[in-house]
């Protein structure tokens, strides 16, 4: 057995503990998991259309047959809904992190690495987004772009550049003295070559771990831009629309808000503990424990 394999078969176990060492943890991933599930397989479950009602059914309680978690002031299903809600939700919270993690871990590495007045401008141009509060940024590229689920999603993502930016910036100029990427350089390596195979990959952890724990980010923002009339616009079924559709019938109906609710805490507060605990897995410093 190399001294490779031997590493790694010591590691093994050691991210086996972690991860199962707080039950919070696997309940976390397994209702996570089950909320992804159903939001791709909602077309496949046989629930009814999350946008068609009757106005005999509105506002039919939890329980009511044929409406397990009753129904909206149009009579919508509201199990329908939110599957399907989680569904828009999912999608805009993982592309909006995708998109913003792309630009910014790019623009980061290149600025660590390359520095000089690359390095100047680029930081100048995060130090201007970062000058204004995230929603407040998020907002003006809406009112520039007009409201819309997709606008919404892009000005989200634009809002959340700098997180990755300086991430991966961090660790480019950690990494760009080290001696392996001088090595690279003295072989006559191309810069891109190192940038891939040395500097991201070497950045990685920490990227994945601010991704993960992003996404819930995303999730709270986008819901929010919606409950303000910006986001997705009705009668597309998404959790922040459900929330501001409610509000008028706190009252009467509460379950109406109250449900997208409860899904919009419990899928980011999943993200936040599964964040959490890739965090402990992916530090150099909690292996072998």
């Amino acid at each position: 057995m190399t001294a490779d394999t031997a590493s790694q078969t010591s590691r093994r176990p050691s991210f086996q503990r972690l991860f199962l060492r707080e039950p919070v943890t696997l309940v976390a991933s397994l209702l996570l998991l089950a909320v992804i599930l159903s939001a791709l397989l909602a077309p496949y479950l046989g629930l009814p259309n999350p946008a068609e009602g009757s106005l005999i059914d509105r506002l039919q309680p939890p329980g009511t047959a044929g409406h397990i978690l009753g129904t909206d002031e149009l009579g919508r299903d509201m199990l329908s809904r939110l599957v399907w809600g989680g569904r828009v939700s999912l999608v805009v919270g993982f592309a909006a992190v995708g998109f913003a993690a792309l630009l910014g871990v790019t623009l980061g590495i290149l600025s660590g690495y390359l520095a000089g007045r690359f390095d100047f401008w680029v930081q100048r141009l995060i130090d201007v987004l970062m000058a204004f509060p995230y929603i407040l940024l998020a907002l003006i590229v809406v009112a520039i772009l007009g409201p819309g689920l997709v606008n919404t999603m892009v000005a989200i993502a634009i809002a959340g550049i700098p997180y990755y930016v300086r991430i991966a910036r961090g660790s480019a100029l950690a990494l760009r003295e080290s001696e392996f990427v001088t090595a690279a350089q003295a072989a006559g390596a191309p810069t891109w070559r190192i940038l891939v195979r040395h500097v991201l990959s070497n950045s990685l952890s920490p990227i994945v771990v601010a991704a993960t724990l992003d996404v819930g980010f995303m999730i709270m923002a986008a819901a929010g831009m919606s409950f303000l009339g910006l986001g997705a616009q009705p009668p597309i079924s998404e959790w922040g629309v459900m929330l501001s559709d409610g509000r008028q019938y706190l009252r009467v109906a509460p379950w109406v808000s109250l449900l997208p609710g409860l899904m919009i805490f419990l899928v980011v507060l999943t993200l936040n503990l599964l964040g959490d605990r890739l965090r402990d897995m992916l530090d150099p410093r909690t292996l072998g424990r």
